[in-house]
Order: structure tokens, then C-alpha cells, then sequence
């Protein structure tokens, strides 16, 4: 029975660090904050909104948000965000996607401040993710899968990674961070003919992020692998599920990541981490 890897110890190690951080900061006179647009109202936004405010507070930074009517403007949407661009108590933005259908993004992904985009929405960020400057952000959840590879242990030098999914949001900019570590990286996706045998079970480490439920089955995990789960699915019964079959992958997995409670959990802490890095540099403070 392998490792069960727990979110929420990777945020609880995360957390304490970013504390120091923000204090260092505040003596220094800079307050960092994050910044959330969000046009209307759906649950999920609400819920991660949530998340995102609790984890900004225990780490000391502050969180504001600007909340716009589901049927705002194209260019009110627009104004809005380069306000924040403007702000200079302004440190991190999050703009949560998708928008409602009569908006465009591709503007945003533009006019956002490169240094304040917390999230990788930018072309600039993405470039430097996949050109391996660090100067620049990840996506979040990318991320948040290497601290918790990193917080158990599990150096992917020299392995090799399947990662299941090829999302601009989680799979290739995954792919871009492991490669940056020396892992050998296969990616699979909906036309690789033989994603559910060969390729996932030759894997030291399988990172499921589909977004099918449970279609990482025992089969498909080879005897000792890192299993790591970054998909969030319902299953027929109503209840919150992974890509990952838990119950049946876990007996031969040297080290797997349970939905909920997983990756999910990670996530707003490297958000908070990113928030910090941007205060840093637009403050002109050195990392502590």
C-alpha cells in the first residue's frame, strides 16, 4: 500500500514559509495583495473565491475583489483589469476564467500586467514557462503538483513522467516544469492509441489530469509508481472524484494523491507564493 500524499501537508510547509515572507514585507512598509476579478456569480468561482481568501489570510496577504455583473461590457471588463494594472497596492491578479459567452479573453491575455499575473493568463508568462525563465508564472496547479512532488521526496531527475492530459491549463506547462527538472516526459491524450496499457504503466510517475473520472485504472500503473491525480470529476453517485480509481491504483502505487484533499489543496498556497514573488519584485525587495 503506497504513500497516501496529502495537500494539506504541503500547505501547511508552504504556509509557514510565506508567513516569514509577508512579515519580512510588512516591516519593510509593503502590504503584498492579490486581487480577484470575477464576473458573476457561478459556484465554482465562489467556492475557489473562498478558498483563495482564507489562504491569502492565514499567509497575511490581503485579498480584494472586484466583482462585475454577468452581463458587463467587453470594455468595462477591460477597464477594469487595467485598473488593477494601475494600482500599485496591487500585487497579484486573478481573473477567473472561463467568462460568460459574450466576452472575449483573448484581449485580457494581453492588457494584464505581466509581472501582476499570478496565474500564467499572459503570452509573456507563458513563454517564459515553456523557454524555462522562472522569472515568470506558472499556472497554479502545475505548480502546486512539483511542491508536492517535492515536499515527499520524489525527484523526477532521470525518471520517466506520463502525464495524461495536454490542457494549456495543466498538461503542457507540466510537461514544461518536469522537462526543466530532467524528467523524460510522455504526454498522452484522447488519440494516444495505447494511453491505457503501455505507455502509463512504463511510468515512474503517472500525473492524471483528464478530467475523466476514474480512468486511471490498475492496470494502466505500473508496480512502484508515483501516482499523482490533478483531475476534480463527479461520479454517478454525486460525490467528488479524481481520474485516478483510488481504491483500486493505491495497493500497487509507491506514492499517490487523493481527490479531495490532494493537489486541489495546494493550489491556493502557490497562488499566495506567486501573490509574495510579485510583491517582491514590483516593492524591489529581495527574496527572504
Amino acid at each position: 500500500m503506497g504513500t497516501v500524499m496529502l495537500g494539506t501537508e504541503v500547505a501547511k510547509a508552504m504556509k509557514e514559509r510565506l508567513i516569514q515572507r509577508t512579515e519580512a514585507m510588512k516591516e519593510r512598509g509593503t502590504e503584498p495583495k492579490l486581487a480577484i476579478l470575477r464576473v458573476g456569480a457561478r459556484p465554482d468561482d465562489l467556492s475557489y473565491e473562498r478558498g483563495a481568501k482564507k489562504r491569502m489570510e492565514l499567509t497575511g496577504i490581503g485579498c480584494q475583489v472586484t466583482e462585475l455583473s454577468e452581463d458587463v461590457s467587453q470594455r468595462e471588463l477591460e477597464e477594469a483589469l487595467e485598473a488593477l494594472n494601475r494600482d500599485p497596492s496591487v500585487h497579484g491578479i486573478l481573473v477567473f476564467r472561463p467568462l460568460p459567452g459574450h466576452l472575449d479573453e483573448e484581449p485580457l491575455k494581453s492588457i494584464i500586467d505581466p509581472v501582476k499575473d499570478v496565474d500564467c493568463m499572459s503570452p509573456v508568462n507563458i513563454a517564459k514557462v515553456f523557454s524555462g525563465d522562472d522569472s515568470g508564472y506558472a499556472p497554479c496547479t502545475p505548480e502546486a503538483v512539483m511542491e508536492m512532488l517535492d515536499h515527499y521526496g520524489i525527484d523526477p531527475k532521470g525518471k520517466k513522467v506520463t502525464v495524461i492530459g495536454r490542457s494549456m491549463v495543466v498538461g503542457k506547462p507540466l510537461a514544461m516544469l518536469l522537462l526543466k527538472r530532467h524528467a523524460t516526459v510522455t504526454i498522452c491524450h484522447t488519440r494516444t492509441e495505447d494511453s491505457d496499457q503501455d505507455t502509463c504503466r512504463a511510468a515512474d510517475i503517472l500525473i492524471a489530469a483528464a478530467g475523466k473520472a476514474k480512468m486511471v485504472t490498475a492496470p494502466m500503473a505500473g508496480e512502484g509508481a508515483v501516482v499523482v491525480d490533478v483531475g476534480i470529476n463527479m461520479d454517478p453517485e454525486g460525490n467528488l472524484c479524481g481520474d485516478v480509481d483510488f481504491e483500486a491504483v493505491e495497493p500497487g502505487a509507491s506514492f499517490i494523491s487523493p481527490v479531495p484533499r490532494g493537489v486541489g489543496s495546494v493550489t491556493t498556497s502557490v497562488l499566495a507564493q506567486h501573490v509574495v514573488r510579485a510583491a517582491e519584485s514590483l516593492s524591489g525587495q529581495s527574496r527572504v
